[in-house]
């Protein structure tokens, strides 16, 4: 690698890689990849070092509910771990489409995939109020049900209509006071 390529960082955004009115496919997801991986490119041809960050909460909510459904087959797996397993998942649809679209440029790259984890502060006052909406939105009644049952903290995250609720858990801020 040059040392004379400046580097930048391109954070994707869970729902930048799953839309809204997506319901989160392996084809929708690839596709929006697929478009984010072409501007990419672009910015590698003008001589830039890349890092790509992403978020991945509508992943992680597909999959709890993924995990719900099928724990009377399977054991369900917590959230830490559906965590990984998206973050494992978006990595690799990442490095695939962005490997697929350096090649049709004539580029030749090496593109990698890193798990990662971050330390939190555990006084970090979203433990306290969750604020972080994932997974479905339900109605008043499921969303009773789910905080005696399992324990969730839910909140009501759109005014009125049928299905207002949706679980929140935390989302503490990364960045620990006295780090770097």
């Amino acid at each position: 690698m040059k040392k004379d390529r400046k580097r930048i960082v391109i954070a994707l955004g869970g729902n930048a890689i799953k839309l809204p009115q997506q319901k989160g496919t392996y084809e929708e997801q690839f596709a929006n990849v697929r478009s984010a991986s072409h501007a990419i490119v672009e910015f590698i041809k003008r001589g830039f070092e890349v890092v790509i960050t992403h978020g991945n909460g509508p992943q992680v909510g597909n999959l709890l509910v993924q995990q719900e459904a099928g724990a009377s087959q399977v054991p369900a797996q917590p959230m830490d771990l559906c965590t990984a397993m998206t973050q494992g998942q978006l990595g690799y649809i990442l490095q695939q489409t962005l490997m697929n679209e350096l090649k049709s440029s004539n580029l030749n790259f090496n593109v990698v995939t890193l798990i990662t984890q971050v330390l939190v502060d555990r006084k970090d006052p979203d433990f306290a109020n969750p604020s972080k909406p994932v997974g479905a939105f339900y109605d008043r009644q499921t969303q009773e049900k789910f905080k005696s049952e399992k324990g969730y903290r839910m909140k009501q995250v759109l005014p009125g209509g049928e299905a207002p609720f949706r679980r929140v858990v935390p989302s503490p801020d990364n960045h620990i006071k006295g780090t770097s």
